[in-house]
């Protein structure tokens, strides 16, 4: 039997008395719990289910769902950039092309991260005080013409001489960066429904984390620069032709944000957050997860023993499996997301960076370290977990008119300032001569009392709402 329109959410539903519409309500025997009506089920995006996007292919909404998988390319594709390009294959660059010591580059990508901060800052609240933050084309524009410009300066990378010359680099990046940061995430507003932000984000982080260990090796700088720079040219080519030509499609595209089902976040028309207060707080636990991944990473990236007997196996059926958890984390913290707070999230992701760097630390209590691959696997899980609330948690604080600047607090600002202070941090341990076993302790205990403190939080006060489809009002 077909399904009525109105229970698809297409039009209203004539209820019969005391069935739980307009009408009168017949009264509850003594314990029993209202049933779900089908004007329950929420077409703003709110609810749990399936992914909304499914709903809208069957709609034949091919607008709304082409733009969601713009987003997801977008994203997926500046994120690969990010973790391989400018993390590994400028650190590539700094010392073995130009003959810098490692010191001298991790310094400069400090300055590069505390810049990105700083720039994402400025346009992100400039963007909000100005009203461009609710405009689809504007934000489009901007993001189009910083993809354009990390081209052309991925492409004049090998011309760099010397440290002058890639000091002016590296600013120059940072600052395309810093305003690419509250344009792009700007965008989920516009193109992401929100019931299905979990499920994106889990698509962008599961594409960038699985290609990350699988093609990225090795982590050389020519390689990496051969192989984003094609993407990056058609991807940042198309999104001027969009951004800068009137069209149809766009036109369509930016009345979505009008739709609760897109512009009103989840937790936004919840109210129960504490506003600004909420949005401080979630960055400070941010900066936190940011903090202890690159201080512990940036560590056990100089033991050889670790690096290639994971990301930099010879065996690609090593980087495959760490590519696939990766997968698997992804996934995993998108139904998460999708079914309870984000503080569950933050939990599971200082729960198992605690778990990670304890495990790298046994055996260096017994004896000498072996490649083993449960510590990657692990590591893999944490990092996806995050990086799915990093991607979908923003959006979901926001409306419109807020989003650029919360997220260039909530990316922006904790994580690249996270950068920076790890990288200090783990220049000051180095030249200190600080052990690895002691390094590894420090951020495994800073890692333990941050879970401690989010589990003190769900308990004594409940996750908001529960399952997210109670959560909205």
């Amino acid at each position: 039997m077909r399904e009525p329109d109105a229970i698809r959410g297409d039009a209203p539903v004539d209820w019969p008395v005391g069935e739980g519409g307009p009408g009168v309500e017949r009264p509850l025997a003594d314990g029993e719990r209202p049933r779900p009506r089908p004007s329950d089920r929420r077409t703003d995006g709110s609810g749990t289910g399936t992914v909304q996007t499914i709903g809208f292919i069957r709609q034949r909404r091919w607008t709304t769902v082409i733009g969601t998988g713009l987003f997801v390319s977008m994203m997926a594709v500046g994120y690969y950039y990010n973790v391989t390009f400018v993390q590994l294959g400028l650190l590539d660059l700094g010392t073995t092309h130009l003959g810098l010591s490692s010191d001298a580059v991790v310094r400069l990508m400090a300055l590069f991260a505390v810049i990105t901060c700083a720039v994402s800052l400025v346009v992100g609240f400039t963007m909000t005080r100005q009203g461009w933050s609710a405009h689809l084309r504007t934000k489009l524009r901007v993001a189009a013409v910083v993809a354009a410009v990390q081209v052309a300066l991925t492409f004049a990378s090998s011309w760099i001489g010397g440290e002058a010359g890639f000091t002016a680099w590296l600013v120059a990046a940072a600052c395309t960066m810093g305003v690419g940061i509250p344009a792009t995430f700007g965008l989920a507003v516009d193109l992401v429904p929100v019931r299905d932000r979990g499920a994106v984000a889990g698509l962008i982080t599961g594409v960038a984390y699985f290609l990350a260990p699988v093609a990225s090796y090795p982590w050389t700088f020519g390689h990496l620069r051969t192989q984003v720079l094609p993407v990056m040219a058609a991807g940042a080519a198309g999104a001027v032709v969009l951004a800068f030509v009137p069209n149809r499609f766009v036109d369509v595209l930016a009345g979505q944000s009008a739709d609760s089902g897109f512009g009103i976040g989840r937790y936004t028309a919840q109210r129960r957050h504490g506003g600004a207060l909420t949005l401080v707080a979630l960055a400070a636990l941010m900066f936190g997860v940011f903090f202890i991944d690159s201080l512990g990473f940036l560590r056990l990236s100089e033991e050889t023993v670790y690096m290639q007997g994971a990301w930099l196996s010879g065996d690609v059926s090593v980087r495959v499996f760490i590519g696939v958890v990766h997968v698997v984390g992804a996934w995993v913290a998108a139904v998460f997301y999708s079914v309870f707070d984000y503080r569950v999230l933050f939990a599971w992701a200082f729960g198992l960076f605690g778990l990670v760097h304890l495990l790298y630390t046994f055996p260096l209590r017994l004896g000498e370290p072996a490649p083993v691959l449960a510590e990657p696997m692990v590591y893999a899980l944490a990092v996806s977990v995050y990086t799915v609330l990093n991607f979908a948690l923003w959006a979901d604080l926001s409306t419109p008119r807020t989003i650029a600047r919360n997220s260039a607090v909530g990316v922006g600002l904790s994580g690249w300032t996270a950068t920076f202070v790890s990288t200090a941090l783990a220049l000051a341990w180095r030249q200190a001569e600080m052990e690895l076993d002691a390094h590894l302790r420090i951020v495994d205990s800073i890692a333990v009392v941050l879970f401690l403190l989010v589990i003190a939080a769900l308990y004594f006060k409940p996750a908001l709402g529960g399952r997210a489809g109670r959560e909205v009002s």
